[in-house]
């Protein structure tokens, strides 16, 4: 990764389709260090959809990401031994889960997890490498402005309960 942005890891499965996959693709535009290897990824905030506590302003970068299927993503996030963080709630806009909480790709996840920790600027850029990621910052630009006004994690539970009722 160059120095243009947040830094950015990938542990990355390679279980996608190549031409498809969102992590090769900020790997590719200098946005993300691909690491095949578990033991090779950075002690950071790692985000994961099985940890007890929401990401937070007061989370910050670098930030890791776990680039896996579905079907093998608590497999693949469990051994980590770093900060685990859950995104709160916001709605896919890619094609495949288009309007589907919490079913991100890799792209919208950083995209969420930079949002929030203050890095709206590589956020947005990040987001302009995919067809849908303007249209993923128009859908939740409500949540996540509010998110990332928050002081704490338990602010943005808070805020989130807030949001969805």
């Amino acid at each position: 990764m160059d120095e243009r942005g947040t830094e950015v890891h990938i542990y990355h499965e390679g279980d996608d389709d190549p031409a498809k996959c969102t992590a090769r693709r900020l790997a590719d535009e200098g946005e993300a260090r691909l690491h095949e290897r578990y033991d090779s990824l950075p002690r950071a905030t790692a985000l994961s959809p099985y940890a007890e506590t929401a990401l937070s302003p007061a989370d910050s970068p670098p930030i890791v990401v776990f680039d896996s299927s579905w079907k093998s993503a608590e497999e693949v996030a469990e051994p980590y031994d770093g900060t685990e963080r859950a995104l709160p709630f916001v709605v896919s806009a890619n094609p495949v889960s288009y309007g589907k909480p919490f079913r991100l790709n890799t792209a919208e996840a950083v995209i969420t997890a930079l949002y929030i920790t203050g890095e709206k600027e590589d956020a947005r850029r990040i987001a302009s490498y995919f067809s849908y990621g303007g249209t993923f910052l128009s859908l939740n630009r409500e949540p996540l402005e509010r998110y990332a006004v928050c002081e704490t994690s338990e602010e943005v539970v808070e805020v989130q309960e807030d949001y969805l009722d």
